[in-house]
């Protein structure tokens, strides 16, 4: 009897639990701005902090709270003419500061050449590659955003930045190069 007991009354406090977390959900609900909701539609989100920001939603909120909207080069002038007209502003071109604008880009890795140390998986902010420590790592082409926060920590420089709809067919060129090296 006593076991029933404490299973209904875990389960009373789990329903009361549940009811309250639902009623505080509710309750303090923070409103999105839809200002900052359509300036972030416009951005790349590539994540990649060229900007100065972390992330494409930090940089919306910059922007709409005033901040320079010319400071996105994966966007490039496309993205700061939408900005511009959706903001009624003139349109300035892409601060140099932050880099210059380039066709949509993609990771790929050599895997062959890769050591599997993880390092990029750690640095990637939209989580395109996959592999597991000291095993060969790829990127997911569909998921890579073109940011290449993965390049600078690689230690053996075995990734590629290579522009969307061109990556290479296999066998690499350097592949072939090197094939041809060794005989």
């Amino acid at each position: 009897m006593t076991v029933i007991a404490a299973i209904v009354a875990a389960a009373i406090l789990t329903l009361a639990g549940g009811a309250l977390l639902a009623w505080a959900v509710e309750r303090f609900r923070v409103e999105g701005n839809p200002l900052v909701d359509t300036i972030d539609e416009l951005l790349p989100q590539t994540q990649c902090g060229q900007c100065g920001h972390p992330g494409c939603r930090p940089y919306a909120e910059a922007i709409a709270a005033g901040e320079d909207i010319n400071k996105c080069p994966p966007g490039g002038q496309e993205t700061i003419n939408a900005l511009a007209e959706l903001l009624d502003v003139d349109a300035p071109s892409l601060d140099a500061e932050h880099g210059h604008e380039k066709p949509p880009m993609v990771a790929i890795i050599r895997e062959d050449e890769c050591i599997g140390c993880t390092k990029c998986i750690q640095a990637c902010p939209v989580d395109a590659i996959l592999g597991a420590a000291k095993l060969m790592h790829t990127v997911i082409e569909s998921e890579c955003t073109g940011c290449d926060l993965c390049l600078e920590p690689c230690p053996v420089d075995c990734i590629d930045m290579v522009e969307l709809g061109r990556l290479p067919t296999w066998p690499l060129p350097s592949d072939i190069i090197a094939t041809d090296r060794a005989q």
